[in-house]
């Protein structure tokens, strides 16, 4: 999850509310203060900072509380709500228009990861049944068609691109005619700079010639607040329709860059972290709140497990709920969750998981599961189908295998014993999450 410096700082602030003996206005005077605090560590500029809590600590202190809600999570909804509105309110999406072919053309300085974003943006779209082509336009670093090539192979998504062509207006316009039965051509440019006329020019000239239906702006989430300089100059040169927020994993600024770029008019429509190629996301500022905060984003756990593809059979899913499952099964779930990603951002969509697990437990967590398949993978497929047979030796043997050793094969065996139990339970007593629906024995 991006951002997490940030929303562990507003969500430790949101746990003093819930543990203050009363909700007056000396709570919310230092709730107020921890969430300057947090947004300032973030790079957040001070006077977004300032109308931002400023409005938080208004309402929280004037409005009339609704029926049937205590003054806390009145608060709490503020909080939400002001935050929300902080970056953006309302998503925009690109809207895309079946038989209609679109043109897309990203622009950005050089390293802001702009082709990297090419090739996540045709993913993206191309999950979607979009038949979707890339143009490579950079004429000046070396290398950059072979890397937007390598790129999209990973999705079979074919490339245009001339590496002897200096003019990337000609590259560009029979980019589009080798394109031209496609749903949707990305044009990725040169990086420019703010001060290089000539490259500036030649986005212009780009832009006149493409005549694209959208211009996106790749801006880096680790320069912070100057991501508004950047996207005012580039505005003015070529007029932006939205913005793709790249790198924000890991980024202390990323609060920064967001409000930045959110405070000029261009909405964010895209945010991304990671080098795979389904590290992107559309920006939606109600959902990306609820994370910060530790609320979870159940919306988006359900779009990445449909991105993902992990497809279960009904049987299989009943099976496994009632703890009816083999090891191949448990298996074949580590698997999905490898799709997905990593395990720390999947928690955090859920609601009350986001922040409530150590940062050393989840790292263990995530080396447990990767032996974990390894020493499946070593099993023979009758080992797999029942466990039970895995005797002494055959513990030796797997764990020669994998590289592992006989206590941690023995930890497997363990854990998937376990939660075969746990799936058993949670079937008597019909959970909701887990078990509803179920016919019970």
């Amino acid at each position: 999850m991006v951002l997490d410096r940030l929303g562990s700082s507003l969500n430790d602030a949101l746990k003093k509310v819930f543990r203050a003996p009363v909700m007056d206005e000396k709570t919310v005077k230092e709730l107020v203060r921890d969430i300057q605090r947090a947004l300032l560590q973030a790079d957040v500029n001070v006077k977004l900072v300032l109308e931002v809590s400023n409005r938080i600590e208004e309402r929280a202190l004037k409005e009339k509380v609704p029926s049937g809600v205590s003054r806390r999570e009145h608060v709490v909804k503020v909080v939400y709500e002001e935050l929300t509105r902080f970056l953006g309110e309302k998503s925009a999406s690109i809207k895309m228009e079946p038989g209609k072919k679109k043109v897309i053309m990203l622009v950005g300085i050089q390293g802001s990861g702009k082709t990297t974003a090419s090739g996540k943006l045709a993913k993206y779209f191309q999950k979607r049944g979009l038949k979707t082509g890339l143009v490579c336009t950079d004429t000046y670093r070396p290398g950059a068609y072979d890397q937007l090539k390598q790129l999209a192979s990973r999705a079979n998504i074919p490339v245009y691109g001339e590496p002897k062509e200096k003019k990337s207006e000609k590259i560009a316009l029979r980019g589009l005619k080798e394109f031209q039965t496609y749903d949707l051509v990305i044009i990725d440019t040169a990086g420019r700079h703010k001060e290089e006329k000539g490259l500036i020019d030649e986005m212009k000239r780009l832009e006149k010639v493409i005549k694209p239906n959208e211009t996106i702006l790749v801006i880096d989430g680790t320069i912070g607040q100057q991501a508004a300089i950047q996207a005012k100059a580039l505005h003015d040169a070529t007029p932006i329709g939205s913005i793709l927020v790249s790198k924000l994993d890991g980024s202390a600024r990323g609060g920064g860059a967001l409000s930045a770029v959110a405070a000029i008019g261009a909405p964010i429509k895209f945010i991304s972290s990671g080098e795979k190629l389904g590290d992107i996301e559309p920006f939606v500022p109600s959902r990306f709140v609820g994370r910060l905060l530790g609320m979870g984003d159940l919306q988006s756990l359900v779009d990445k497990v449909r991105d993902a593809e992990v497809k279960v059979p009904e049987k299989k899913a009943r099976a496994f709920m009632s703890g009816k499952f083999t090891l191949t099964d448990m298996y074949e779930q580590f698997e999905s969750m490898k799709k997905m990603g990593p395990l720390k951002g999947l928690l955090k969509m859920i609601p009350g998981m986001g922040y409530n697990i150590p940062d050393d437990q989840m790292n263990m967590a995530e080396d447990a599961l990767k032996r974990w398949r390894v020493i499946i993978q070593s099993m023979t497929p009758k080992e797999r189908e029942k466990p039970k047979i895995l005797s002494s030796s055959r513990i030796r043997r797997v764990a020669r295998g994998s590289g592992t050793t006989e206590k941690e094969v023995k930890e497997l065996l363990s854990q998937y014993n376990n939660m075969k139990k746990m799936m058993k339970t949670f079937r008597r007593k019909r959970m909701p999450f887990f078990g509803k629906g179920l016919p019970t024995a």
